[in-house]
This record gives structure tokens, C-alpha cells and sequence, in this order.
């Protein structure tokens, strides 16, 4: 999957990255109105924090869709990887902030910025699928953080993803945690959490 998306070329990666910062910015935009179709982040218009990531070459662009969201007056934050083993801890960001390298030269917000509790996260994966199974890095960073985040409040996980990354099934452990909807160019897909999602 990885060097299916290092085979990209500049000009789709370009395109894809565009199309995400409009559909996204929609989407959350959306589900943060009085009428969206979460309740777990429903009416948080002007309050809830979205909390977005570094990308790494190989993914998805997030930047467009994060300066997008920034320009629209959404409080977004990063994460920043505390300690191994543990959950992310997310440092609130704005475009033009300046940054420093965190683990794996990953770029995070400095330790001056005060700490938010995201409301809804854009998460990376490497594969995903219907039912919101999510194939990550092998760190366990987001699963521990989604599962600390989803006892504290109600939470939204949105996966960012080319639709060239959907599989029949990822494989599930309990401690895994699901996305509520992954977003890709073709626009944006709301899990389905129970069995008979599963494809066959």
C-alpha cells in the first residue's frame, strides 16, 4: 500500500490534497452545525477543536484542508508524541506557527502552546475498511489516544485516506479503536460499526 502511494505523481497528489481540503472543510463544517449528523460533536460550531497531523510525504497533503479550516475560524491543534506507550498528547496550532521536530522528525507544535482535548480528529492510516477498522503505523499511538479521548467525551475519528486504500477487512484486535468516517477524494464515508457490514 505505502509504495502504491510513493508511485504518485506530483500533479495527483496536488489534486487529491485539494479536493480533501474542500470536501473536508465541508464535512466538518457540517458535522459541527446544529443539524449534523453526529451528535457526538453536533452544535460545537465556534468551540470544538479539530486536531489534524503532520503528514508524511507518502500520504495525503493535510495542510490545504488544515489552513482551510483555520481561515473558517476552527481551533485546531497537533499532537505530539509524549513517550512511547502512551497516548498523543495534542498542542494547539495555527498556520505560520513555528515548530519543532519531534519524534522521527515529525513536525510538532512547540511546548508553549497550551494543551486542547480535540473534539474531532483527522487521523493517518495506511488502510482502511467499511465497518471504520483502521491499519496505522504499528505504534498504537491513536488507539491509545482515541480510547482515552472516547472516555472523557464524545469524540469524532475521521481517517484520511485515498480511496485506493479501502480493503474487504482489517484485522481487529479489542484494543483497536474504530473511525466514525474516513474521508477521500470521492467524498466522504461513514463507517458502519455493526457485523453485517462486513463485506463477504
Amino acid at each position: 500500500m505505502q509504495a502504491w502511494r510513493n508511485r504518485l505523481d506530483s500533479a495527483a497528489k496536488v489534486s487529491a490534497a485539494e479536493t480533501i481540503a474542500e470536501r473536508g472543510a465541508a464535512l466538518v463544517s457540517e458535522l459541527r452545525s446544529p443539524d449534523g449528523q453526529d451528535p457526538a460533536v453536533r452544535g460545537t460550531a465556534g468551540r470544538g477543536t479539530v486536531s489534524g497531523f503532520a503528514s508524511l510525504p507518502a500520504e495525503l497533503n493535510v495542510w490545504p484542508l488544515l489552513r482551510r479550516l483555520s481561515g473558517a475560524g476552527v481551533p485546531l491543534a497537533l499532537p505530539v508524541v509524549a513517550r512511547k506507550g502512551q497516548p498523543l498528547v495534542f498542542r494547539a496550532w495555527a498556520p505560520g506557527d513555528l515548530m519543532d521536530k519531534g519524534v522521527w522528525g515529525i513536525p510538532e507544535p512547540r511546548a508553549d502552546k497550551p494543551v486542547l482535548e480535540p473534539d474531532v480528529l483527522l487521523v493517518p492510516l495506511l488502510a482502511f475498511d467499511i465497518r471504520g477498522g483502521r491499519l496505522g503505523y504499528g505504534g498504537g499511538f491513536y488507539d491509545r489516544t482515541l480510547a482515552r479521548l472516547r472516555a472523557m467525551k464524545p469524540i469524532v475519528a475521521i481517517g484520511l485516506a485515498y480511496d485506493e486504500q479501502r480493503v474487504n477487512a482489517v484485522p481487529h484486535l479489542d484494543y483497536d479503536q474504530r473511525l466514525d468516517w474516513v474521508l477521500t477524494p470521492s467524498g466522504p464515508l461513514r463507517c458502519q460499526h455493526d457485523a453485517s457490514a462486513v463485506p463477504r
